[in-house]
Order: C-alpha cells, then sequence, then structure tokens
C-alpha cells in the first residue's frame, strides 16, 4: 500500500463547512483519495501544453539555478524544473501530497527532494537561500487570515538571495466576485471528465467542489483573494517590482483570465514601479 493511501480519505469540514475558515484546515482535506486523483485533475500533459514553458523560460532569464517550490502538491512543476535542469527542493504542508510527489519522480527516473512546510514558519525548516521561489496551483489561496498572508511572504522574502523572484499565482476571483464564476478549463485543471466549481462564493470563501468520473465528490475551502490586495501584500513585505500576467499573457483585460500569475522581484530598481 501506497503512502498516499494509507492516510486520511474523508474529508473533515464539520456540521456548517462555510464556516472552516482557518489558514491551516487545508492540510486536512489533501486526504490520500484527494491526492491519489489531484493528477486526473490536472492532468499532467494538458497542463504542460497549455502552460508551455512559460515558467522556465522567467527562471532562464533572469539566471535562476536554485528554485524552491513551497507549494509542490504531486510535484507537476518540480519534476517540469528538475527535467529543464533546475536545483528543486519541493515543499508542502500536505504529507499525503508530498509523497504523491515523490512518486510521480521516481516514475520519472527523478529524487523528488521533499519537505513538508508551513509557510508562516518557512526559514524554520528550509535552510539556505534560493534563487526563485515558485508558488503555484492557486495554492496561497488557502490562507485566510491576513497576518498570515503577510508572514508567508516575508518568510519567502527572507528565503530569496537579494536578487531572487518570487512566481506565485492565483484564480481570477475578481471576476468570480464581480461577475460570477466561468472557466475556459484550459489551464491549470485539464483533467477529462472532472468538474471543478464553486458551490459557495462570498468575500471571505470560496468553496470548491471537485467532482471526479468515479462519482467521488471533495471540496477545498480557499480565501477569493483580489489581484491588486496580492500585489499591495507583496510590495508591503519589500517585493520592489511586480509584473502580472494573464494566463500567461502581459496584455489582457481583467475580467478575462482564468488565472494570474505575478512575478515579484526581491531586488531594489532605481526606476519606480507602476500599476
Amino acid at each position: 500500500m501506497s503512502a498516499v493511501s494509507e492516510g486520511k480519505t474523508q474529508q473533515e469540514f464539520g456540521d456548517d463547512p462555510v464556516q472552516v475558515r482557518e489558514s491551516d484546515h487545508y492540510t486536512k482535506e489533501y486526504v490520500g483519495g484527494f491526492a491519489d486523483k489531484w493528477d486526473d485533475l490536472i492532468d499532467w500533459d494538458s497542463r504542460a501544453q497549455s502552460e508551455g514553458s512559460f515558467f522556465i523560460d522567467e527562471l532562464k532569464k533572469r539566471g535562476c539555478k536554485r528554485i524552491l517550490d513551497v507549494a509542490a502538491g504531486t510535484g507537476f512543476h518540480s519534476v517540469r524544473l528538475i527535467e529543464a535542469g533546475f536545483e528543486v527542493v519541493s515543499a508542502d504542508g500536505s504529507a499525503e501530497m508530498l509523497a504523491k510527489a515523490f512518486q510521480n519522480g521516481r516514475s520519472r527516473d527523478h529524487i523528488v527532494r521533499t519537505v513538508q512546510v508551513d509557510w508562516r514558519w518557512l526559514n524554520r525548516d528550509i535552510h539556505g537561500h534560493y534563487d526563485a521561489i515558485v508558488c503555484l496551483g492557486n495554492s496561497f489561496t488557502h490562507l485566510f487570515d491576513e497576518n498570515d498572508r503577510r508572514k508567508a511572504l516575508a518568510e519567502m522574502y527572507a528565503t530569496l538571495k537579494h536578487d531572487g523572484i518570487l512566481i506565485l499565482d492565483q484564480r481570477n476571483y475578481d471576476a468570480i466576485l464581480d461577475h460570477g464564476y466561468s472557466s475556459k478549463h484550459t489551464f491549470y485543471y485539464c483533467g477529462d471528465d472532472v468538474q471543478v466549481y464553486p458551490e459557495h462564493v462570498d468575500e471571505g470563501l470560496a468553496r470548491f467542489r471537485y467532482g471526479f468520473p468515479d462519482g467521488s465528490v471533495y471540496h477545498l475551502n480557499m480565501f477569493p483573494l483580489r489581484k491588486n490586495y496580492v500585489r499591495r501584500l507583496m510590495r508591503e513585505v519589500g517585493f520592489q517590482h511586480i509584473e502580472t500576467y494573464g494566463d500567461f499573457q502581459e496584455t489582457y483585460k481583467d475580467a478575462d483570465p482564468d488565472f494570474f500569475i505575478h512575478v515579484a522581484e526581491k531586488a531594489y530598481r532605481e526606476e519606480p514601479d507602476s500599476e
């Protein structure tokens, strides 16, 4: 039996799931069964095709070599970066996801270096400094408390070298909150016959439902982060210059992308940054 399937199989949101708004609760929801199905949700081949070489190109053009993947999940980006020649450490708050990431790496003849961490105390468990940190898969949205978000970003900032970068992505919650949910189902969650949509949305909670072909259903409670709020937090913890892409494009209408990708630089720039 795998390390993943030995863990819990049932999620525990309690009697009133929409009241569950704690930053560390997500670690309990990536149970073994959900972790086992996560790769069906993202579909590695389709996801690789949809995002192309965006992250690899961003890292290479900045001369990055040592990468910390702080939301490794089942290892998709960690493995892609390893295969592109980067030195990668894969971290996550979920032991079940890390076990799956290690298995996925082994199946592709890679040893994924995993470490279970809480972003709020990242420097306690991660040693040394990195050229870049990637926090992908809409993962930062798990933090519900603003102090936790600030603490996590500050820990990431401190873990970077003086000229390091943070690449962090998020769903386009602005569009969901202001216009309702829609998805091109082209980026990130590309699996066939997998249904993903929010069952509940308010300014403080997006409760997503994940339905799989075998009839199994899982949920995740996430905070609907607005784009400019995330950019402001990044600046306030010290990042000097932030570029935000919509579905990997520099030019976009704010309501159109399914996802935003923020590329934040730690190094000081002479010129002022503009919105």
